[in-house]
C-alpha cells in the first residue's frame, strides 16, 4: 500500500429603442431602502461587506440587533415573496453600469458625468470597473450616434424613469456583453452621504489646479465669470468632505495631466474605493443613527432596477471581496488606449474606437477577468499540484465535472472515486504535500467550496487500501478532495 500519511465605424442593424424599458416590481416603498442601502455601499462604493444582513449567528452585533428589529415586520412578505430568478446564482458575471448624474437644479440633470461599467465575477469574487469616457460615441435608436453621457438624458425626455434602462440596452447592443442592472446616483445624493460618512481621505496623485471650476447653482448666473471658481487641491492625502470630493471627481480644467476626462475617471474610482473603505469601518457598521440618516438620502438620490434579493445575493457573494480583488480600467486615447479623439457630423469632439470599430474594445471588456486568471493558474502550475477526487455525493459525474475544472488550472488528477459514504456535508481537502503548495491548497479551499482536514479518518484510509488494492498506483497525490453533500445544495441552488 502507498503511504497516504499524507472595422471603419461598422453600422448596427440593431439599435436601442429607448422606449423599451422594464417593468418595475410594485414594491413596499418601506422595503426599498434597506436594499438601497446594501446597493449603494455594495456596488457603487464595492464592495460593501452587508453585515447588517451578513453577520454570521455566532456574531450577532448591535447593528444586526436594531436592524433586524426595523426590518422584522417586512421579513415574512420577503421571504414568501414569487420566486424570482436570481442572476447572481447562475451567471458567474454579473454587469451593472453605474451612473452620476447632476440632477434637480442643475444644468444638463440627466446628463451622466460618471458613467462606470462594474463587473462581479461570483466564481472568484473579481470586481472590475471600467471607466467609459462621457465623450465616447455610441449609436442610439432614432438618434444615429451620440455621447454616451447622453442617452440617458434623452430617454428621460422622452419617457420619466427611463434613463437607466436605456443606458443598459446600449451598453448591451454595442458590446455585445448583456449588462444586467444599473445603479444611479445624482450629485446632491454623493455629497450627502460622503458629509454623513465623516468625510474621506484621498491621496491626491497630482495637483489639481482648475480656474474654471464650474459652482453648482451658479450655471445662469451674471456675470458670466461669478459661474466659475478656481479650485486647487494640493498633492498629498487629503480629507475631503461631500462637496470637496465631488469637485475632485468632476474636475475637467485643470492644469497638467489632471486635466482631462481620463485622470477624472480615475479619480472617480479612487473615490469609490476611498468611499467603499469608510463605510466598512465600524465608524459606519456599528453606528445605528447614521446608517438611518443615509438611508433617508439614498431613498431621494439613487435609483436602480436590481431587485431585492438579487441585491442580498451579492451581498453575500461579495462580502469577503479584498482590494486585491478590485481591478480599475479606463478607456482612453492614450499610447495604448482602445479611442481616439475626433469630430462627429456635427463637428462635436468625440472618442471614436481606434481600430474603427467595437470588436478591440468588446474583447477588452470580455475578457476583463483574464489576466488575474491566468496569474492563478500560473502560481498553481508552478507547483504542478496532483489531486484524488473522491465523489462523496450522490450526483452523478460530480467528480468528472470537478476534475475537468481543475485540469483546466493545471492540477495533475491521478485518480476518480465514489465513496460508498454519502453521510458528509461540506466538501473536504487533505492536504498531503503537508503545505509545500499553499497556492494550490487556497484554491481548492475557495474554489471547490473544501475545508481543510490534517488526517485522513479511518473509513477513507479503509476506502482508499480497497482502491489501491483492486487499481495499484504508484503516484501518492498531494490532495485528496472528498466531494461533500454541500456541493449537491449548491448544484441544486443553480438549477
Amino acid at each position: 500500500m502507498q503511504d497516504y500519511r499524507f472595422q471603419n465605424q461598422e453600422k448596427f442593424g440593431q439599435v436601442v429603442n429607448l422606449k423599451k424599458t422594464q417593468k418595475k416590481e410594485k414594491i413596499n416603498p418601506y422595503l426599498k431602502i434597506p436594499i438601497y442601502f446594501i446597493i449603494f455601499f455594495f456596488i457603487i462604493l464595492l464592495i460593501f461587506k452587508a453585515s447588517i444582513l451578513v453577520t454570521s449567528d455566532a456574531e450577532e452585533t448591535d447593528t444586526q440587533n436594531w436592524f433586524q428589529k426595523m426590518w422584522s415586520n417586512e421579513n415574512e412578505r420577503l421571504t414568501s415573496a414569487p420566486d424570482k430568478k436570481i442572476i447572481s446564482k447562475t451567471k458567474d458575471r454579473i454587469n451593472i453600469v453605474l451612473l452620476g448624474m447632476g440632477g434637480k437644479r442643475h444644468e444638463g440633470a440627466y446628463l451622466t458625468d460618471t458613467i462606470i461599467l462594474a463587473s462581479l465575477k461570483p466564481s472568484t469574487k473579481e470586481v472590475a470597473m471600467i471607466s467609459l469616457p462621457r465623450d465616447m460615441h455610441l449609436p442610439v435608436a432614432n438618434l444615429g450616434w451620440r455621447k454616451i453621457n447622453n442617452i440617458n438624458a434623452f430617454a428621460e425626455a422622452r419617457e420619466k424613469g427611463s434613463g437607466g434602462g436605456a443606458v443598459c440596452e446600449t451598453l448591451t447592443n454595442v458590446f455585445d456583453l448583456e449588462i444586467d442592472y444599473y445603479v444611479r446616483v445624482d450629485f446632491q445624493g454623493f455629497i450627502n452621504i460622503i458629509d454623513k460618512l465623516g468625510g474621506i481621505e484621498i491621496d491626491v496623485e497630482h495637483v489639481i489646479n482648475d480656474v474654471s471650476y464650474p459652482i453648482m447653482g451658479n450655471e445662469e448666473v451674471e456675470p458670466y465669470e461669478d459661474r466659475f471658481e478656481h479650485l486647487y487641491i494640493p498633492k498629498g492625502v487629503q480629507t475631503m468632505d461631500g462637496s470637496l470630493a465631488l469637485k475632485y471627481a468632476r474636475s475637467r480644467h485643470s492644469t497638467g495631466i489632471e486635466g482631462s476626462d481620463f485622470a477624472r475617471a480615475r479619480r472617480q474610482q479612487r473615490i469609490i474605493q476611498a468611499a467603499r473603505d469608510k463605510a466598512l469601518s465600524k465608524y459606519t457598521l456599528l453606528n445605528p443613527k447614521l446608517v438611518t440618516e443615509i438611508l433617508s438620502e439614498l431613498k431621494n438620490h439613487i435609483s436602480t432596477n436590481i431587485p431585492i434579493l438579487e441585491g442580498i445575493s451579492i451581498a453575500k457573494q461579495f462580502k469577503d471581496t479584498s482590494r486585491d480583488n478590485i481591478s480599475t480600467h479606463v478607456l482612453d486615447d492614450g499610447p495604448h488606449g482602445l479611442l481616439l479623439g475626433t469630430r462627429n457630423t456635427r463637428g462635436e469632439y468625440v472618442l471614436a474606437p481606434r481600430s474603427g470599430n467595437f470588436n478591440e474594445i468588446k474583447y477588452f471588456i470580455k475578457n476583463i477577468f483574464q489576466s488575474s486568471q491566468e496569474k492563478e493558474k500560473e502560481k498553481i502550475k508552478a507547483e504542478d499540484p496532483s489531486v484524488q477526487i473522491i465523489n462523496g455525493t450522490y450526483i452523478n459525474n460530480l467528480a468528472q465535472k470537478t476534475s475537468a475544472d481543475l485540469e483546466k488550472y493545471g492540477f495533475d488528477i491521478t485518480r476518480i472515486n465514489d465513496s460508498t459514504n454519502k453521510d458528509h456535508g461540506k466538501s473536504i481537502v487533505y492536504d498531503l504535500s503537508f503545505g509545500k503548495k499553499k497556492n494550490s491548497l487556497t484554491f481548492l479551499e475557495e474554489k471547490c467550496g473544501a475545508e481543510l482536514a490534517i488526517n485522513l479518518p479511518d473509513w477513507l484510509r479503509t476506502e482508499i487500501q480497497i482502491d489501491l488494492k483492486n487499481n495499484p498506483s504508484p503516484k501518492q497525490p498531494d490532495f485528496i478532495l472528498f466531494l461533500g453533500n454541500g456541493n449537491e445544495e449548491d448544484e441544486s441552488e443553480e438549477n
